[in-house]
C-alpha cells in the first residue's frame, strides 16, 4: 500500500503551532473581553453600552472611520498611480514618505498635527485664522489624524496590483475608441477594485482602533470630539474594568461586521470580474 505524502512537510506541526498561536495572540485576548462583559447583567450592559456619551463615541469613531478609509481610497489610488506610471524629480523620496505614518510613533504623529493646525500653527494661522475653519480639537482634527494614519495601506495595497498591470489592455481601449475615463471605468477600475477595498479595510480597520495620533489632535470633549477608545482608556483608569470591556465588546461586533461586509463586498467583486478563478 502506498503512502499519502502531503504537499508540504510537516503539515500537521505547523498547523497545531500555527492553531496555538493564534489562540494566544487573538481567540484568548478576544474571549477575555467577552467573559469579563458577562460579568455584567444584560441591564448593565445596555445601559453602558447606550449611553449617550458613548453612542457619540460611536458614531465619532465608526463615522470619522469610514469616511477617512473613503479619502483615503480615492487619493491613494491617485498617489499609487503617480508613483507607478510617471517619472518625476523626489519621486523615490515621496515613495519613501509613504511609509512614514508606518515608522512614525502614533504620539509624535499626533503632537506634529496638532503643532500644525492648531490656531497658532503653520497651516492653522490661515486654515482656522484665516478662513474660520477649525481643525485641531474639533472632529476635522481627527478626520485630519486617520487619513493620515490610513494612508499607506491604500496605496501599499494598489501599488503592485497597478505595477503588474499591462499597459496594452490601456492601448488595446484606446485602439477600439475608448476615451481615458472609459478606459479607467471599463477596463482598470473593475481590475483594481478588489485591491482598493482591500486598502479600505485595513485603513477603516487601522482607524477605529487608533489612539495615540487622535487623541492629542481631538480636543476630548464629551459628544462632540470623543473617540470610543478614549472612553474605554477612562473606564479603565476609573477600575471600571467591566465597563471598560462592554464598550470594547460593541467596538468589537461593529468592526466584525462591517469587516465581514467589506470582505464580501470585495470576494463579490472578485467573482463577477473572473479574478477569483
Amino acid at each position: 500500500m502506498a503512502l499519502r505524502t502531503n504537499v508540504l512537510p510537516g503539515f500537521g506541526l505547523s498547523l497545531g503551532y500555527t492553531l496555538v498561536y493564534l489562540s494566544l495572540i487573538v481567540l484568548i485576548p478576544l474571549a477575555g473581553v467577552f467573559l469579563r462583559t458577562m460579568e455584567l447583567s444584560w441591564g448593565e450592559f445596555w445601559q453602558v453600552a447606550t449611553s449617550p456619551r458613548v453612542v457619540a463615541s460611536y458614531r465619532i469613531s465608526f463615522g470619522l472611520s469610514l469616511l477617512a478609509a473613503a479619502i483615503n481610497a480615492v487619493f491613494g489610488l491617485l498617489l499609487a498611480w503617480s508613483l507607478v506610471r510617471y517619472t518625476f524629480p523626489g519621486k523615490k523620496l515621496v515613495d519613501a514618505l509613504v511609509d512614514l505614518p508606518f515608522a512614525l510613533p502614533t504620539a509624535v504623529a499626533g503632537i506634529s498635527l496638532t503643532a500644525l493646525y492648531a490656531r497658532n500653527g503653520w497651516l492653522g494661522q490661515w486654515i482656522e485664522g484665516e478662513w474660520g475653519v477649525k481643525v485641531a480639537f474639533g472632529p476635522l482634527g481627527i478626520l485630519v489624524a486617520l487619513t493620515f494614519i490610513g494612508l499607506p495601506f491604500v496605496v501599499r495595497t494598489v501599488q503592485p496590483i497597478l505595477e503588474d498591470l499591462e499597459t496594452e489592455l490601456e492601448e488595446a481601449a484606446a485602439s477600439l475608441g475608448a476615451r481615458r475615463w472609459q478606459t479607467f471605468r471599463h477596463v482598470l477600475l473593475p481590475i483594481l477594485t478588489p485591491a482598493l477595498l482591500t486598502g479600505f479595510a485595513l485603513a477603516f480597520a487601522r482607524a477605529v482602533g487608533e489612539y495615540g495620533s487622535v487623541i492629542f489632535i481631538a480636543g476630548n470633549i464629551p459628544l462632540v470630539s470623543e473617540i470610543t477608545p478614549l472612553l474605554i482608556i477612562t473606564k479603565l483608569e476609573q477600575y471600571e474594568y467591566a465597563g471598560a470591556t462592554a464598550i470594547a465588546t460593541v467596538m468589537l461586533i461593529f468592526s466584525f461586521i462591517l469587516l465581514l461586509a467589506i470582505n464580501g463586498l470585495q470576494a463579490w467583486t472578485e467573482r463577477v470580474t473572473g479574478r477569483d478563478r
